[in-house]
């Protein structure tokens, strides 16, 4: 199971559910504290913003982050929930989340798991720069851009809801 949550509530999250594994996607700079119950080698932070098109001054999420992302993925051996943060829940977390679900099942339908992702969180709405890097690593040929398109942006709010996406 991959939990999706705000950095605000990630603390609470990790240890209601008893993850093991955590990915943080943050701006540089952002300031966060790795749960005590999370092993250091068993925490992935990237910093990357929270854009789609190039902006000076600013990280934007590439094939290295993505690449690492899935690297993470692959070697956690799903006894226990993986959580995911960025700043609010929303862009980052909830793209990581729809990517590592469809690298982990390929057999899984693109527009199935958006419209899941939606239902879940109604708030998601997934970074597509992130996105796009994956559907190309992934080989989803623009299924994965697709479907994240056709679930639009989520409903406006400050954070998102932590929320769990079974794999």
């Amino acid at each position: 199971m991959i939990y999706v949550s705000p950095l605000s509530r990630i603390e609470e999250t990790v240890v209601r559910v008893g993850a093991e594994r955590l990915i943080s996607l943050l701006s540089a700079g952002t300031e966060m504290s790795r749960p005590a119950i999370i092993r250091a080698e068993n925490h992935l932070l990237m910093n990357m913003h929270d854009i789609a098109a190039e902006q000076e001054g600013m990280t934007m999420p590439g094939e290295v982050h993505v690449r690492r992302l899935l690297d993470f993925a692959r070697a956690w051996d799903r006894s226990r929930p993986l959580a995911i943060n960025c700043w609010a829940g929303v862009s980052r977390s909830t793209a990581s989340a729809y990517i590592i679900a469809a690298a982990l099942d390929p057999s899984r339908d693109e527009a199935e798991l958006a419209a899941l992702l939606r239902k879940l969180s109604p708030t998601a709405t997934p970074n597509p720069r992130l996105i796009a890097v994956a559907d190309q690593i992934l080989g989803r040929d623009g299924r994965m851009v697709a479907a994240i398109a056709s679930i639009g942006r989520g409903a406006d709010c400050f954070e998102g809801v932590p929320f769990g996406l079974e794999i």
